[in-house]
């Protein structure tokens, strides 16, 4: 696509910075602790430059330095979310290279890595990216985005991890590890925030020993914001977009060296308003009809999205949009050294998830009248999963090795319902369309992972691991006058209402199954005591699954429910990563260097559409042939003075598809060969300088910090118009002052987040008018500028 002129100005910058040799880290680079290296040999460190302890990482299922984890990975301590403002996912993506993390429709997240990504959000979807809470997998993304509280530190994995980790981490993995118990210590924390948008924010923390061999912590998080999105053409109130409230209490006990047990349980009240629709025509210029000719879509042309009058509600809401969901869950992490060598360790984990919203949604435009034609829908949603691991390890002085046995499921039962879509008036069959299902999910799999030491310097490491899944759906395509209307299977309409269209509930049920053979292979070498290299090949995949419909045979299945094999069904994506890399520290630790350069082949990538199915507009995955991506990261720390602290990053990334057909309605074809991947701008640089600034001989400090993001366009794909959303490049600026008292026991902080205001596009979605034609749509933007003050206190 056309470069624009802000875009060509940032390859300049970016290359020429290449060329002087300056490798630069994301941000999340200055929030790790960083490791106390031996002093280089031929090049010693300035006498007042004070050495750190290095941050260690469970990336492996394993503890090891992450200078010498042989993997893309950042690791985020916690105490340093907290300075860098992190405090939800979504804003994860300034913090390392090559992510991004959006809300794709409400609370719902969408995490891309490398180009990587999935945007089915729903009970039968699967993300492409795994995020893990202490070792646990959270299937629904709609219970992802609870602010981030007590912490010991998040790691971000990018490639597959499909030996390790299993299914769903075909872009990586997003692992977030909350502080444990400490043993023998009684402490504790406050932290508060107040900003823009009444933004609130609040954590506490309690550390209490019990006896010699067990403690016991606690942390309560509270989060309210209004809504980024002013209220517009809406009757109704936006705000407030979250009230959320998050409890998490953990017990640790350690009877003896060789035992183990910590056990959290964890709690989330999430409420708010889920609207806010923003149209598209108020983002950019069409045309938004999808092209007559099977040829490629006019790309829409971007409006000026920089200021706050394009962030407003665009569509017409008929109710109050309310959100009153809640999930919880338990879990055991149990270790036990069966000798000095050999480790048993298992970790089980049983969560629900309430999902309750109302909500309006767009359903067309008229295109004879211009109107917007939109409809009350409601979410009703209940899920559980249950989910066990065992894992032996062996560990010696030549040899690693650990294997084990995985099991999870996930139950869902929801009820969907939409209210007037297709022109239907109340007390008529058809009023409410709605998606009454069940859906079951379970996997198995066994696997195994071993290093060996070659020599002192090289060690090579292979891993396999083989997977079951199975996924069932029962549900209906429901027609009804009335919400509580029992399912009607008959055919025609039913005695005492109206049927214009002839419509007629259907079964909507599909069972597929599943198995894989996922892989790793790798070699590392210490060039020296400070520089490892490194060289993998992995494999990743994510399960195939079903559309909405069902197969011509089956009973009660008729009407528009009949569905084609190949689009009822959708097969499993795969992804082989080709990786080199190297992690170096120099000059007695002034200067650490990170980098990488991968290469993906990406199959059967499953993409959801919208496409329009005997005249309504239904949303369908379907797998996209095949992809190809090539990068480069390079990250670096330069410490030259304890006062003093440069991080910058780049990243150049190539993700294309190499084979993606489309055919949305009907005979009309579009390739896509050569089209970019969704959100994978092909540069993006970061720089950030903290100066700390002594005000005594107490250990007290003024710590000031500036940090830029300079990210080049990128596109989300519109498969139904054959064309793509363009974000044009753009710039994001943070700063921060911090008054650190002596002894760290207590801080304030003032901050500004996005200083320009830049609005960007984090999703679309097209929506049909009457004529089945798609006219229009709605989308997400980032985060605008943020500002407030924060302040915590340690006891």
């Amino acid at each position: 696509m056309p470069a624009t002129k802000g875009g060509e100005e940032m390859r300049v910058s970016t290359i020429a910075i290449l060329l002087c040799g300056v490798a630069l880290p994301a941000q999340a680079m200055q929030a790790e602790a960083v490791a106390a290296a031996p002093q280089d040999q031929q090049v010693q460190a300035p006498a007042d430059v004070a050495a750190t302890d290095e941050i260690v990482v469970t990336a492996t299922r394993e503890n090891t330095l992450l200078s010498k984890t042989p993997l893309a990975i950042t690791a985020i301590g916690g105490d340093n979310l907290i300075k860098a403002g992190a405090t939800n996912a979504t804003q994860l993506g300034e913090l390392a290279p090559s992510l991004s993390i959006d809300r794709a429709g409400g609370s719902a997240l969408q995490i891309t890595i490398r180009g990587v990504s999935s945007t089915d959000n729903s009970e039968k979807g699967d993300p492409s990216a795994g995020f893990v809470l202490d070792g646990i997998f959270l299937a629904r993304p709609q219970a992802q985005e609870v602010s981030f509280f007590d912490l010991d530190r998040i790691e971000v994995l990018r490639g597959p991890q499909g030996t390790l980790y299993g299914r769903n981490t075909t872009a990586g993995l997003v692992s977030l590890i909350s502080a444990a118990p400490r043993l023998g210590q009684f402490s504790g924390s406050v932290d508060a925030t107040y900003g823009n948008f009444d933004t609130a924010q609040a954590t506490a923390v309690v550390n209490a020993p019990i006896g010699g061999i067990a403690a016991v912590r606690a942390a309560v998080n509270y989060d309210r914001r209004d809504s980024y999105v002013r209220q517009g053409v809406s009757a109704y109130t936006q705000d407030p977009f979250k009230d959320n409230l998050s409890g998490r209490l953990s017990v640790l006990v350690e009877p003896s060296d060789r035992l183990r047990v910590l056990v959290r349980g964890d709690y989330s009240r999430m409420k708010g308003r889920p609207g806010g629709n923003v149209l598209l025509s108020q983002l950019y210029r069409g045309p938004f009809a999808v092209p007559a000719d099977g040829q490629l879509g006019v790309n829409p042309v971007p409006r000026n999205i920089d200021g706050d009058d394009a962030n407003q509600v665009g569509v017409p809401e008929r109710l109050q949009s309310v959100r009153h969901n809640s999930t919880w869950g338990v879990q055991g992490d149990v270790s036990y050294a069966l000798t000095d060598t050999l480790t048993l360790n298992y970790l089980g984990s049983y969560r629900e998830f309430e999902r309750d919203e109302q909500f309006t949604g767009l359903t067309g435009v008229n295109r004879a009248t211009g109107a917007i034609v939109t409809s009350p829908q409601t979410f009703r949603g209940s899920y559980n999963q249950n989910s066990q691991e065992v894992r032996l390890a062996y560990a010696s002085d030549a040899l690693k090795l650990q294997a084990g046995g995985f099991y999870f499921k996930e139950k869902s039962a929801i009820n969907f319902l939409l209210f007037g879509t297709q022109g239907f008036q109340p007390g008529q069959r058809g009023y409410v369309f709605g998606f009454p299902q069940n859906t079951d999910s379970k996997s198995f799999a066994l696997f195994g992972q071993g290093t060996v030491n070659v020599t002192q310097a090289l060690r090579l490491t292979g891993g396999i691991r083989w997977t079951k899944d199975d996924k069932k759906r029962v549900g209906a395509t429901v027609y009804h006058a009335n919400p509580d209307d029992p399912l009607d299977f008959t055919p025609g309409t039913r005695p005492g209402t109206t049927n214009p269209r002839g419509v007629q509930d259907s079964l909507n049920n599909a069972e597929v199954n599943y198995s894989k053979i996922t892989w790793r292979a790798g070699a590392e070498f210490d060039a020296s005591s400070s520089t490892l290299l490194y060289a993998t090949v992995a494999t990743g995949y994510k399960a195939g699954g079903f559309n909405d419909g069902c197969l011509a045979g089956t009973a009660n299945c008729n009407g528009s429910a009949i569905t084609d094999p190949a689009i009822l069904f959708y097969q499993p994506e795969t992804l082989t990563a080709y990786e080199a890399g190297f992690k170096a520290r120099t000059f007695g630790n002034v200067l650490r260097l990170n980098g990488s350069v991968f290469h993906y082949d990406y199959t059967n990538l499953q993409l959801s559409q919208l496409t329009l199915v005997a005249g309504s507009p239904v949303q369908r995955t379907l797998n996209a042939g095949r992809a190809k991506i090539d990068g480069v990261e390079l990250e670096s720390v330069l410490k030259p003075h304890r006062n003093h602290q440069l991080d910058f990053s780049i990243a150049w990334l190539n993700a294309r598809f190499t084979d993606y057909a489309i055919d949305p309605v009907g005979p009309l074809t579009a390739d896509f060969k050569g089209r970019k991947l969704d959100r994978s701008p092909e540069w993006v640089a970061a720089a950030s300088y903290t100066w700390t600034i002594p005000l005594g001989s107490d250990g007290s400090n003024l710590a000031l910090n500036a940090r830029t993001r300079l990210s080049d366009s990128y596109a989300i794909t519109a498969p139904v118009l054959r064309a793509q959303f363009v974000q044009p490049s753009f710039t994001k600026t943070d700063l921060a002052v911090t008054y650190n008292a002596a002894g760290e026991r207590f801080y304030l902080q003032g901050f500004v987040r996005n200083l320009e205001n830049r609005l960007t596009l984090a999703s679309a979605s097209i929506v049909a008018n009457f004529n089945a034609t798609f006219d229009d749509g709605t989308a997400q933007l980032a985060d605008p500028r943020l500002y407030g003050v924060r302040a915590g206190f340690r006891f």
